[in-house]
């Protein structure tokens, strides 16, 4: 298989191959065009020139002697014959009257229209133009004048540049390969660099890297090219954060899953603490049933293969009903919940997937609040929906805002596996927000508590 670079050699060698043909077509084009129609042009001028001193009648002596006479004076061959067979003893070549002269010739001189020939002449081995004036006197012929020359070869006519031609045609090539040469090195040392860093990536080495020396599409290519090894090393890092990350996750509640149930299999641990061990290795064994299942759907979230089914959804319904599932909760804490709901606001979503979010971030707010409660409200600005969930809880240190709805991110890690939370939470309501074309913002200040705006356009029924 040839490199680009050497099909680059090839494409250059064929430009050239084309480029010396087309010059010698063209050259062969303009030899017929120009100087071939030049002949016939001013042999034609010359003859109707000449026409001019004939006065009528028979073609006298007097006239033709002129034409003689210029006949030595000019570049070319000028007779005047009262008789187009006397042009025999006049050419120093074999004639064919009937060729020269045939019916439709002789149509075209008696309607005085002037007649050319271009033919091949043996004797003088090149092109012969010939021109056929005629004399007439009323409707009747009285002679002709008969113009021609020898075209010139084109081989003759470059005979005196033959090798000024050849020296400069050889200084072309040599400056048109290095100049290729240079060319191809150009476009191909990039190309070639980007291949030995695909390689290398190929291979495992995420920091391979091409330099950039240009702004064209090989340059673009090369900054592409940086950009998504760049990407790929940083999500390999991510990927390898996250496995470290959930190895870590699960480790916790495995080892106290074993711990237990080695304590209760060796019967090291009293008859009235057996139920708090295995309530225990219960809870844990649930804690990694949840972080399972929220990491699985987490991961088909960014993907193609999860999909969200959208109809006409009335929010104020789904947000009572997840608070249903979490007020429990609130009131065995002592906490209040306030709602102020606007009852007319639609969005296009999935329900189950909207109840997931709101559930997600109500009882999200609910486990980090100890004193005072939360409070909801729902509103409509412009074409978006607003939820507003407000906590009086803990807070989020400033520098940790940015990191809340990362994978198993944790403020405060001993609580939340305490409390049996995955880390995974707020990193699904940010896909599952975005999925329904939404914004998630969070702003918190510790010790005062923590504001969740969701935002989502309102559904617009275009069928009305």
């Amino acid at each position: 298989m040839k490199s680009l670079a050497q099909k680059l050699w090839v494409s250059l060698c064929l430009f050239l191959l084309v480029t010396i043909i087309f010059a010698y077509f063209l050259s062969d084009y303009l030899y017929e065009r120009l100087y071939v129609n030049n002949v016939e042009a001013e042999l034609i001028t010359l003859g109707e020139q000449i026409r001019k001193d004939y006065e009528g009648g028979v073609v006298p002596d007097s006239f033709i002697k002129n034409v003689e006479w210029l006949n030595s004076k000019t570049p070319y061959e000028v007779f005047a014959v009262r008789n187009p067979r006397e042009l025999s003893a006049c050419v120093p070549f074999d004639i064919d009257y009937e060729a020269l002269i045939g019916p439709n010739e002789r149509t075209e001189l008696l309607a005085n229209v002037t007649v050319t020939k271009v033919g091949f002449e043996e004797r003088f081995g090149r092109t012969l133009v010939s021109v056929v004036v005629p004399l007439l006197d009323g409707d009747r012929l009285q002679g002709i004048i008969y113009l021609y020359f020898p075209l010139v070869n084109i081989t003759e006519l470059t005979s005196n540049i033959t090798w000024y031609w050849l020296f400069g045609s050889f200084i072309f090539i040599f400056f048109v390969l290095f100049i290729g040469m240079k060319a191809v090195q150009v476009i191909s040392r990039p190309i070639e660099e980007m291949k030995k860093a695909a390689e290398k990536v190929s291979e495992g080495n995420l920091s391979a890297r091409v330099t950039v020396s240009s702004n064209d599409e090989i340059g673009q290519l090369a900054q592409s090219f940086n950009e998504m090894a760049e990407a790929l090393q940083k999500e390999d890092q991510r990927n390898k954060n996250f496995l470290a990350t959930v190895s870590h996750e699960l480790r916790t509640p495995i080892s106290y899953i074993k711990g237990y149930i080695e304590a209760l299999q060796l019967n090291i641990i009293s008859e009235e603490k057996r139920d708090d061990y295995m309530m225990i290795v219960q809870r844990e064994s649930q804690r990694m049933e949840k972080i399972v299942g929220d990491l699985l759907e987490l991961m088909k979230m960014e993907t193609a293969q999860f999909s969200i089914e959208k109809l006409p959804l009335v929010l104020a319904e789904i947000i009572r009903q997840s608070l249903d599932n979490v007020k429990p909760a609130a009131e065995e804490k002592g906490l209040f919940v306030s709602v102020s709901l606007d009852e007319e606001l639609i969005i296009f979503g999935d329900e189950g997937r909207i109840e997931q979010i709101f559930y997600n971030v109500f009882s999200n707010s609910l486990r980090h609040t100890v004193n005072g409660g939360i409070s909801i409200s729902l509103f409509a600005e412009g074409e978006f929906a607003y939820l507003v969930i407000e906590d009086t809880g803990s807070g989020i240190p400033e520098q940790d805002l940015p990191k809340v709805t990362e994978r198993f991110f944790r403020v405060n890690k001993a609580r939340s596996r305490k409390d049996g939370g995955s880390g995974l939470g707020l990193s699904i309501v940010k896909n599952l927000v975005m999925l329904h074309e939404g914004e998630l913002k969070i702003q918190s200040r510790v010790g005062e508590g923590t504001k969740v705006t969701i935002i989502f356009p309102l559904f617009v029924d275009k069928s009305s």
